[in-house]
Parts: structure tokens; C-alpha cells; sequence
């Protein structure tokens, strides 16, 4: 019934029905235990999620926005009308700001920056730690898993980078700064002991090569079980007559962020009497002016145009640059203009490209946020970019001094 709902009730047009499936002669059975004989199928999207927030940065520089990465509210102050706010740099230095509203959308740090405005609200947030286990991929096909456990929660075990599996979630309990979560022994044997009690060959401790934790900042309905606290969101509104508004975002998630957005806009359009009607519904994100329906048909098209490029090299740049990836390869018609290679399917050009377009300053911004390069790089590799880039990075500086 569930499944049939989501079929008919999401608006589905590109993704195909779900289906009922014999584990016992399906291939998606092969890999699990005997024990389970009957599964269904259904179809979805996915996105990845850190580059989904940068390119959604790079568009409101586009139009006009100031983005400052590495840059922490000190302050907020009200001045009538308007807002005045002090900023402050990782690497010490301060800047100021005036506006006609301040939106919180700080997420995990929505509190804080309340604190920092001085203000208050009476809603709260709850964090949520949620990790995931990286590991080589271990069945065959490029189909996902949803598994239930025990406790009644479920996990997913994806195909990732190829020839990765992606296995998570948690639903933990978090107190404490949300810039320090990190995964613990317990989450990873748990994520380990679901996928083991379907899989025949399931991975154990030492085939995780990686792993990571966020945190989810929920609206504190101050439900008991963690897996169960609301994913919907709250919109507080701290405004008067002749005064700024602020303009406060309580929980919400990825998949509604695009409608979370314009809601906000709703709230403060009383503030801005020229703001336009909403936009983004059919507006592309940087690099996504193709037909989104046929990523293949655009890789082919790219691949014609760039023969040259190895196939994992074309099939990364088109995934995470779209049409952007014509600006990063502009002028090179062979793999030395790509400059050094580092590891795995990273180039010099990249590197460049990132730094310049994409506001990476260090080499865990190109590796792990903006590319996810470190997980086909050795130590050694990854300690030879690091220096590398820690040294353009203090050339440029000293030039630009």
C-alpha cells in the first residue's frame, strides 16, 4: 500500500512503477540470504548533497550575492530598519554588513546565531547524529538495498563511486558543538550487523575504508524515539512595525530545501514590496542547462566533443560540472593539458578550476566536499596533493599581498 501511494501520489514521470520481486530467481537475490524469498522494487533519486550546496552557492553569486566561506556571525544588532552584522574570518580578519532582514537558516547552529542577534525563540531543535560506512561494493548490478532491522529501522546499502557501497543511516541522540560529530565503534558495528543479517557475504570491520557523520537539526516536537522526530520545518518570525525582521528556520531536509527556500520569501515578502514571484521551480542549477532526463545522451554529446579525457576522468567532470565542464576544459585537446596527475582521476586542471570557481581553499575542500577523489587515492597520493596545494595556495596569497 505504501508503495502504491508513493507511485501514484508523487507525481512520478520519469521513474518506472514498483514491482514485486522473487528473490529466489531475481539477480537482486543472489547476494542474500536464503531466508528472504520476496522483495519490492521501487525506484528513486538521488543527489550529492555537497555539491548540490555549492552549486546552489555559485548561482546566488551569479545573481548577485556575496558568499563568504569560513566566515562565522560575531554579531547581529538591530538599527531600526536595517541590520547591522560583524563577521568574522578563520584567519582572524573582521568585515561588517547592513540589511533589510536576517534569515537564520544556520541550521545546527540556528540557536547560536539567535544568541548572536540577541534574540530568542520559544522553539528548540533537537540534533540528530546520523553516520554512514564506506566500503567496496559487494553484490553485483547496480541496484540499492533497503533493509529493516530488529528495532524496526531501516538502512540502506548503495552502489558508490562506482565500485563503493554507501551503507547507513544512524539515528543518534547528539549533544554537544555539531562541528565535532564523528562516528563510534557502536554505529559502525550496527550499520555492519544489519547488512550482515541479509547479506550472505556481508562486509565486516576491516572492508569499512571510510566512514562519516552528520548531524540533522530537527524541530524539537519533543518526541521520544529519535527516528521519529519530525523532518518537517518551522519558520519563526521575529518582526514589528519599523523594525528588521529576523527571520528564524527550524529543521527541514534536503529534499524539500527548494520549497523551504521560496516559503521563507513568503514570510518576508510584506518586508520587500518589489520581490519578484517564485522561479527556481524551472530554473537549472550552474551546469545543469541539459536535458535532465538523459544524462546519458549528454555524456555521449561531451565524450564526442572530448575523446581524449580517460572514461572515468569525462564521466566525473560531466557528472559534477554538467555543462560547466566546457568552462574547465576550455582549451585542452589532450591529457597533458590536464597538468599533473595526482591519484585516482584527479588532475591539476581540476584542482585549479575548484580553487577558482568553487571557493576551495584547501585540499579537503577539492578531496572530500567539493570531489570525492580521496576515496580512489592512496596516503602517500593524498599527502603529495595536500603539500602540493598547501604551496599554490601560499603562492597565490603571497601574490595577491
Amino acid at each position: 500500500m505504501g508503495l502504491f501511494l508513493y507511485d501514484h501520489l508523487g507525481g512520478r514521470k520519469l521513474l518506472p512503477p514498483t514491482r514485486a520481486i522473487d528473490l529466489r530467481k531475481g539477480p537482486e537475490g543472489a547476494p542474500l540470504k536464503r531466508d528472504f524469498v520476496r522483495a519490492f522494487e521501487y525506484s528513486d533519486c538521488w543527489v550529492d548533497d555537497a555539491r548540490l550546496v555549492v552549486l546552489n552557492a555559485l548561482d546566488a553569486s551569479r545573481r548577485g550575492a556575496r558568499v563568504l566561506t569560513r566566515t562565522m556571525l560575531a554579531s547581529a544588532r538591530r538599527a531600526g530598519d536595517k541590520w547591522n552584522v560583524s563577521l568574522s574570518r578563520e584567519a582572524g580578519d573582521e568585515s561588517s554588513a547592513r540589511g533589510r532582514a536576517l534569515i537564520n537558516a544556520a541550521g545546527p547552529w540556528v540557536e547560536d546565531v539567535l544568541r548572536a542577534a540577541g534574540a530568542n525563540s520559544a522553539n528548540r531543535i533537537r540534533l540528530i547524529k546520523g553516520s554512514r560506512i564506506i566500503t567496496r561494493k559487494f553484490w553485483p548490478g547496480g541496484q540499492a538495498y533497503l533493509l529493516q532491522n530488529s528495532d524496526k529501522r531501516v538502512i540502506f546499502v548503495n552502489p558508490y563511486e562506482n565500485d563503493l557501497a554507501l551503507i547507513g543511516t544512524t539515528d543518534v541522540p547528539f549533544s554537544g558543538h555539531a562541528e565535532h560529530v564523528a562516528i563510534d565503534g557502536e554505529e559502525i558495528d550496527y550499520l555492519l550487523g544489519v547488512t550482515n543479517r541479509y547479506f550472505v557475504n556481508g562486509p565486516t570491520r576491516a572492508d569499512v575504508i571510510s566512514a562519516f557523520s552528520g548531524v540533522r537539526p530537527l524541530f524539537d516536537d519533543e518526541t521520544d524515539n529519535a527516528s521519529a522526530v519530525t523532518r518537517d520545518y518551522v519558520f519563526d518570525l521575529d518582526a514589528a512595525a519599523g523594525v528588521a525582521p529576523l527571520l528564524s528556520i527550524f529543521g527541514g531536509k534536503i529534499t524539500t530545501y527548494r520549497r523551504l527556500a521560496e516559503q521563507a520569501l513568503d514570510h518576508l515578502a510584506s518586508f520587500f514590496p518589489s520581490m519578484k514571484p517564485v522561479w527556481t521551480e524551472t530554473a537549472p542549477l550552474p551546469g545543469g542547462d541539459l536535458d535532465a532526463s538523459d544524462f546519458a545522451a549528454f555524456l555521449r554529446t561531451a565524450r564526442l566533443r572530448y575523446p581524449w579525457p580517460p572514461e572515468e576522468v569525462a564521466t566525473g567532470y560531466a557528472r559534477r560540472y554538467g555543462t560547466r565542464m566546457h568552462k574547465l576544459l576550455a582549451g585542452a585537446d589532450s591529457v597533458e593539458d590536464l597538468g599533473r596527475h595526482f591519484g585516482g582521476s584527479l588532475f591539476e586542471r581540476e584542482a585549479r578550476f575548484l580553487a577558482a570557481e568553487e571557493w576551495a581553499e584547501t585540499a579537503e575542500d577539492v578531496l572530500e566536499r567539493r570531489t570525492k577523489h580521496y576515496l580512489h587515492m592512496s596516503a602517500p597520493e593524498r599527502a603529495e596533493f595536500e603539500a602540493w596545494f598547501a604551496a599554490q595556495k601560499g603562492a597565490n596569497d603571497g601574490a595577491s599581498a
